[in-house]
């Protein structure tokens, strides 16, 4: 048993486990047989056509934000940027695009979470904690894991010294989906604000314009025209797996959207005022894991892939404390009624009737986001991460 147990928490036993992952969800998705909606099939994973088409369409010139239900069912939401990138898989064949794709989700969330400052058997012990959210994610071909990696990586660069780094990976999110703007709230921890205020500027401009590659000027303008009017548009379309969702779901709430987004922004941003941690590392990774929480429990359109998101900050705010039972039972209350709720361990019965209809795949991390401010609130200032979490 012990060598079983050493094993598996080897790295690159659990790099094996998350090419598995990403390769048993793409056989998934390409051998199951299309669904119907309204009247049309679609494949299992129509997320990545609905990615590597809006290549198509920046190319055509098209409206990248309309429906297209002969190809796609839902909407195209991410930027131009994005879907000149997709361009380098669209036009592979569909079982090496997917493959590549849920390749890259599962192993820069690997990268990213290697590069948190924990020994090895923490940082494996978090892997496999997330494993199980990540694979919820690769199997709706979504981009969660990349943008999970993507904020974490973007922290441990920031520690690192690695400004110009550590804001690509921040525009790069920003471009995919539009709360990766987040990340940007962590550059206050550090110096170099001017030149990290420069660089963003930079990758900005240029994450912006690389569209121009393949269409003009004023197609593309009319194109960030378009992904704006949509996006305005579907502010109000849903409740989500959030908040929202759940004073809508448990206390019939419908009302108030914008006064609980603003009151969660307020709620976030309090922590900021403790200007003398910033240099304390148990606060920053706090205010990470707060951030990789807040970010899904307070989006409107929150569903159950995003969580993968929620899900690291969970572990992280778990292994940057000290043991204690009370924290214990509440990874375990995630990881069951989070991580577990939309698998097949649970009824359908119970899926249709209880986890979904009340939200409770979002209720532990809502209630673990209330913890997190409670310790960025309390926490001393001269508190350190437990000597037994770090390496050597």
């Amino acid at each position: 048993m012990q060598t079983f147990r050493s094993l598996i928490l080897q790295p690159r036993f659990l790099l094996l486990a998350y090419v598995l992952l990403a390769l048993i969800a793409s056989i998934q998705a390409l051998l199951l047989p299309p669904h119907m909606f309204s009247g049309l099939p679609y494949t299992e994973y129509n997320n990545y056509v609905i990615f590597k088409q809006s290549w198509f369409n920046l190319l055509a010139g098209k409206n990248m934000y309309i429906l297209y239900p002969d190809l796609q069912w839902d909407l195209y939401k991410y930027s131009p940027t994005f879907a000149l990138l997709m361009g380098l898989l669209a036009r592979l064949p569909d079982f090496i695009g997917l493959t590549i794709w849920n390749l890259s989700n599962a192993l820069i969330l690997y990268a990213a979470i290697r590069m948190l400052p924990f020994k090895d058997r923490i940082i494996s012990l978090l892997l496999w904690f997330v494993a199980l959210e990540l694979l919820t994610s690769i199997q709706n071909a979504q981009s969660n894991g990349i943008m999970a990696g993507l904020l974490i990586g973007a922290y441990a660069c920031m520690q690192r010294g690695k400004i110009a780094w550590a804001t690509l990976w921040l525009v790069i999110a920003t471009f995919i989906k539009v709360y990766g703007a987040i990340g940007f709230c962590l550059f206050l921890f550090y110096p170099d604000k001017i030149k990290f205020s420069l660089w963003s500027l930079f990758w900005t401009v240029q994450m912006a314009i690389l569209p121009l590659l393949v269409t003009p000027y004023q197609t593309l303008i009319w194109q960030y025209h378009n992904w704006a009017t949509m996006m305005a548009a579907d502010q109000s379309a849903s409740y989500g797996l959030s908040v929202i969702g759940w004073l809508h779901s448990w206390f019939g709430i419908s009302g108030g959207k914008t006064i609980i987004s603003l009151l969660g922004i307020l709620l976030f941003l309090i922590p900021f005022v403790r200007y003398k941690l910033y240099h304390n590392e148990v606060y920053k990774l706090l205010m990470l894991a707060s951030m990789l929480i807040w970010v899904i429990i307070f989006n409107h359109k929150a569903e159950s892939p995003t969580f993968i998101i929620a899900v690291a900050g969970v572990g992280i705010w778990y292994f940057s404390r000290a043991r204690q039972l009370w924290r214990s039972l509440l990874i375990a209350a995630v990881f069951i009624f989070t991580c577990l709720s939309p698998t097949d361990l649970f009824p359908p019965w119970l899926r249709e009737h209880f986890f979904v209809p009340y939200t409770i795949k979002a209720v532990p991390c809502i209630l673990l986001w209330c913890i997190v401010f409670y310790d960025l609130m309390t926490i001393k200032n001269d508190e350190q991460i437990p000597a037994e979490l770090l390496p050597g």
